[in-house]
């Protein structure tokens, strides 16, 4: 078996294709078509994608809501210090990141506004905090009137609507990122998508940062994936049972999609009512159980994302691909383009 390395998964890209505004509307993005069968390329515009799609298909799409995770806090003396929220492990008590890490040692509190702040309970192995928030109200609100969208950080420019770091069918708080796939969906192609006959099934991962976390090893499989919280409900699985025992086709909007069903179907595609947390690495070579088809973007060099999506085309055709896109100027990253792989 072949022992890919992090470099085998490299491409160059000019930095001005790294798209640092989303498209508007959100399905004017660019769609570049690959469709295995015929080893066809084709160049698009997103909306046109209910060309491709047909009566019975299945997509799944993940329905989590990114937090205004980044929160701007300061030490009783004063020094400031940067919160980004990441996971919640009970009520009250979250993993972070902070920056600078020196002044967050174990007791340590911050204050964030009046009505938040936050003290240092422990400090992880690698190096996040478990911290301990204080407030006055519902959480969540304070969240929405104080905190800042967490955008990646090859995005330098300001996002003056939060609401286009979000799906529009994003329903269930919790995601540190976007699942980016789905941002170019517009509340009325979905409902055009529907009337052809596609079924929608919604699933749940918490998008982690460690999503964008570099592969550090040489060799890929020593790479130590992040954990995320996902959810199947009973509805979800029993449309994508439906349609796997009936031969049709279940496209995941998404790689958190690809991560939710593949982490939970059994042999044969078929999957369970359940929740838990994925650790999931998708590489090539990789026989996919559940997923048929895959609506992506274009992810960063030697990311664990490319390595997903290269598991459904071949290395090989993934970087070809992705070349293709930088010669006919495809943006890339969270706010750029799309690709469907069929």
């Amino acid at each position: 078996m072949t022992q890919y390395k992090k470099s085998d998964f490299y491409y160059d890209l000019p930095e001005e294709l790294i798209a640092q505004t989303p498209a508007e509307p959100r399905d004017s993005s660019h769609l570049l078509v690959y469709d295995r069968a015929q080893d066809k390329v084709e160049h698009k515009i997103f909306r046109d994608i209910k060309s491709y799609l047909k009566a019975g298909d299945v997509l799944v799409i993940n329905n989590t809501k990114v937090l205004p995770a980044r929160l701007f806090a300061h030490t009783e003396h004063g020094g400031a210090v940067e919160v980004l929220l990441l996971k919640r492990l009970e009520k009250d008590k979250w993993e972070v990141l902070v920056k600078p890490g020196k002044k967050c040692v174990r007791g340590k509190k911050l204050i964030v506004s009046d009505e938040l702040s936050l003290t240092v309970e422990d400090i992880t192995d690698s190096g996040e905090r478990i911290v301990n928030f204080k407030y006055d109200g519902v959480f969540e609100e304070i969240l929405e009137r104080i905190g800042s969208m967490p955008l990646p950080p090859y995005i330098k420019e300001k996002l003056n609507d939060k609401t286009r770091y979000q799906t529009v069918y994003a329903k269930r708080d919790g995601s540190a990122a976007a699942p980016t796939a789905g941002l170019h969906f517009t509340p009325e192609l979905l409902a055009d998508i529907k009337t052809m006959g596609v079924e929608v099934a919604e699933v749940l991962l918490h998008v982690g940062l460690g999503t964008f976390r570099p592969v550090k090893e040489d060799i890929i499989t020593d790479h130590k994936m992040h954990s995320e919280y996902f959810e199947v409900s009973a509805e979800a699985a029993e449309i994508i049972n439906r349609a796997k025992r009936e031969g049709r086709r279940v496209i995941a909007v998404g790689t958190t999609s690809v991560r939710t069903l593949e982490s939970v179907a059994d042999e044969n595609g078929l999957l369970k009512s359940c929740s838990g947390n994925t650790q999931i690495f998708i590489y090539p070579p990789y026989k996919f159980k559940c997923v048929d088809a895959l609506i992506t973007n274009f992810h960063l060099p030697e990311s664990t994302l490319i390595m997903l999506v290269a598991a459904l085309t071949g290395r090989e055709k993934i970087l070809d691909l992705y070349k293709t896109a930088v010669e006919n100027k495809y943006r890339f990253f969270s706010f750029g383009d799309a690709c469907l792989i069929l």
